[in-house]
């Protein structure tokens, strides 16, 4: 039994010898998704091994949902292979699922989504404030074409700006990260089918591309710990989850590992700031409810 295995991994914790990563060591279940394995990450996942290992003996349950949560670039996929892994070597079975197969929409639609809210809330904001007029959609019509009309810069030339960008900006926190741009039902259905039991469960998978969606039919049957790596698997939406693992890192770090990544060409526009700094705000009160809270550094914030 699982409580067995964590006892006795507890008993001989002073002789752990954690395996060196393999190349075909698993990852997580987004499509397309590659997981470098960075050797200052190690020692970081091996800290969260212990912690977790010691969490999961104290809550005394058989089953358990993992979330590892934080920002791009925090090191959550990372994390969570190396955790699969060391848990697989150990005994315990695991799986990691990602939550970046759960949108509603793929990247691009998304984006696009995304840029549509700000800009129509950011527009009923100068209707409401009497701040709209022509010679104000012509200078929006220019932003636009620039793509800087979230750039607060812009608004010490144009002061009617701040109201557009503020109204634009409560849209987005309306939609960033809740239920209108995540799945969070489907999320929610997969992990009570793991609490349950379930032996079989279809994982949901998507790629970039509209017509890159399928199910896979996953064996759970001999599945102790499920990990949900995901940057929202900290939210209050997300039901069902027994040990809650953030990865602290600031926008900034965000920023710098996406433009790292090439994700896209505009990863250092002022509209994409923005989105970092709302889901880092988001971020830092999902952290408060987590177990344990890990620094970019590797330094135990919590427990």
């Amino acid at each position: 039994m699982l409580q067995e295995k964590l006892q006795k991994l507890l008993d001989t914790q002073d002789t752990w010898q954690f395996p060196a990563p393999v190349e075909d060591m698993p990852h997580g279940d987004m499509p397309g998704d590659k997981v470098l394995i960075s050797d200052a990450l190690i020692p970081h996942a091996q800290t969260l091994f212990k912690l977790l290992i010691q969490m999961m003996r104290d809550k005394g349950d058989e089953k358990y949902v993992v979330s590892i949560f934080g920002g791009s670039g925090s090191g959550k996929s990372v994390s969570t292979s190396l955790l699969t892994y060391y848990l697989n070597n150990a005994g315990i079975t695991a799986y990691a699922m990602s939550g970046d197969n759960y949108p509603r929409r793929i990247p691009e639609y998304n984006d696009a989504e995304r840029l549509s809210i700000f800009r129509s809330e950011g527009l009923k904001g100068l209707i409401k404030e009497n701040a709209y007029s022509k010679d104000v959609q012509a200078v929006l019509d220019d932003l636009w074409k620039k793509e800087t009309d979230s750039d607060p810069k812009e608004a010490e030339t144009y002061p009617w700006l701040k109201i557009y960008q503020c109204y634009g900006r409560e849209g987005l926190k309306g939609y960033l990260g809740e239920d209108k741009e995540q799945d969070y039902a489907q999320i929610n259905e997969v992990l009570a089918s793991f609490k349950r039991g379930d032996e079989k469960i279809w994982m949901k998978r998507m790629g970039r591309t509209e017509d890159a969606r399928w199910y896979d039919e996953i064996d759970f049957s001999d599945t102790d710990v499920l990990l949900l790596e995901w940057t929202h698997s900290g939210a209050d939406q997300v039901k069902g989850i027994d040990i809650k693992i953030c990865l602290r890192s600031t926008p900034e770090e965000t920023k710098a590992y996406r433009l790292f990544r090439a994700r896209d060409g505009k990863a250092d526009s002022p509209f994409v700031t923005m989105v970092l700094e709302i889901e880092q705000e988001k971020l830092d009160r999902r952290m408060e409810n987590a177990d344990i809270i890990l620094s970019k550094e590797g330094e135990v914030l919590r427990p």
